[in-house]
């Protein structure tokens, strides 16, 4: 049994939507394409010429169905990040993946039209929330911690 029709037979299971107006098949892949990293936004342009629905719908399907998702925060032994350029309605769109190197698991990914390092950076960024902190990192917490305390008993507005 495919995912897709699994995770429609729970959605039918549980009633989780009580109205039909839009197809489930849209709103479930609406929603996994939305799980992956690819905005409200984004995700309804991409199924609007389907069958149109507005974001703030993605948005309440999603809130809907995120039970489902579960998130685990786990250590990763290494992530490749691969980008790849795709010709989308006469224009260049730049696909951005990071997966997981020992289970090939996809972890997010981000659709950018220019492929620049800021792009590189964010979706970087977004990827890498957690994890431990090197001890540069770690001196520089408590360096930011005194210097803050220093300037609070700095006095800075002497008129002379």
């Amino acid at each position: 049994m495919k995912l897709l029709d699994r995770l429609m037979k729970i959605i039918v299971d549980r009633k989780i939507f009580c109205w039909d107006r839009k197809n489930l098949e849209i709103k479930v892949l609406a929603v996994l394409i939305y799980y992956a990293g690819i905005s409200y936004r984004k995700v309804r342009d991409i199924f609007g010429c389907i069958e149109p629905f507005s974001h703030e719908a993605l948005r309440k399907w999603y809130s809907k169905l995120k039970v489902l998702f579960v998130h685990e925060k786990k250590h990763r032994r290494a992530i490749a990040v691969d980008e790849t350029k795709v010709k989308l309605e006469n224009r260049w769109v730049y696909i951005w993946n990071a997966i997981d190197v020992d289970n090939r698991e996809v972890i997010a990914i981000h659709v950018s039209t220019t492929r620049t390092s800021l792009n590189a950076l964010y979706f970087l960024r977004k990827v890498q929330t957690f994890g431990e902190r090197n001890a540069v990192e770690q001196w520089y917490s408590l360096f930011k911690a005194r210097v803050k305390r220093f300037w609070k008993r700095f006095p800075y507005h002497i008129v002379h």
